[in-house]
């Protein structure tokens, strides 16, 4: 048994691999659905409290400069 993956092109196509299936030519798997990650979450710990306070006044100064102009 051999697995593809297929880039639909038109909608019509999904109908006729739907229909293969039904003839038990094919098996349709669902598409893996991956839980979204927050990025909060993601990079938590990768800054050390220091830096990330130091990272913060950095961002307010920037932000302050581009208030004024």
């Amino acid at each position: 048994m051999n697995t593809i993956t297929v880039e639909l092109i038109n909608n019509k196509a999904m109908q006729l691999l739907q229909d293969l299936e039904a003839l038990h030519i094919i098996r349709l798997h669902e598409p893996e659905v991956t839980p979204k990650i927050k990025l909060s979450e993601k990079y938590r710990g990768i800054l050390s409290k220091e830096d990330g306070i130091d990272l913060n006044k950095h961002t307010d100064q920037m932000r302050s400069e581009w208030n004024n102009i």
